[in-house]
């Protein structure tokens, strides 16, 4: 039987994207909100044994925290899924990161307005390894609401770093922020094969 190559062979491709950020800030339920199959979380009960080693200052009702990672799944196409790996927040597990990074094409930031300081570590964790990242900002409800440009300038950003405004409980929300990082990561590689 000969090998008929007038017909691209279409072969499934993969998209690894992460979901970062401070402790607290909606990692864990962003993957849960969007993905497309039960995730794979691990989180376990925050005891008191933690609440020397973690800073718990603004999420203090938090009880559980993520230890390793949170997955989830979207298929966009036959051809092409999209794999979210959350990573965890406190300083102990950043170790963690290395691994989760490799093979990223981006990562989704999420950023919380009352806690803007747990997101310095993200960006600067993503600046100096070039990969492409969005910030969400998820808008807690009780939190204040901020313009872009205010959020931009606390966390001293460049202009070509896009903000969304974003509630990682609401899927459609969701799914902007990760158009909004494909769309930027998509420029970051056509701009770097120049």
């Amino acid at each position: 039987m000969a090998f008929d190559n007038s017909e691209p062979v279409l072969r499934g491709s993969s998209v690894k994207l992460l979901v970062a950020g401070g402790f607290g800030v909606g990692k864990t339920t962003m993957v849960g909100t969007i993905s497309e199959i039960p995730p794979l979380r691990t989180e376990e009960v925050i005891t008191e044994m933690s609440r020397g080693v973690d800073d718990l200052a603004g999420v203090e009702s938090k009880t559980t925290t993520t230890v390793a990672l949170d997955f989830g799944r979207i298929t966009i196409s036959p051809e092409l899924v999209l794999y979210l790996f959350g990573t965890p927040g406190q300083d102990r597990f950043w170790f963690m990161w290395d691994e989760l990074a490799d093979g990223a094409l981006g990562a989704v930031i999420l950023a919380d307005t009352r806690r803007l300081g747990s997101s310095f570590p993200a960006i600067d964790y993503f600046e100096s390894r070039g990969v492409p990242f969005v910030i969400g900002v998820n808008c807690f409800d009780d939190g204040a609401v901020h313009e872009v440009e205010e959020v931009r300038d606390a966390l001293d950003l460049d202009t070509w770093v896009p903000i969304v405004m974003c509630d990682v409980r609401d899927r459609a929300s969701c799914k902007q922020v990760l158009v909004t990082l494909a769309e930027h990561a998509l420029t970051m590689v056509t701009a770097g094969a120049r």
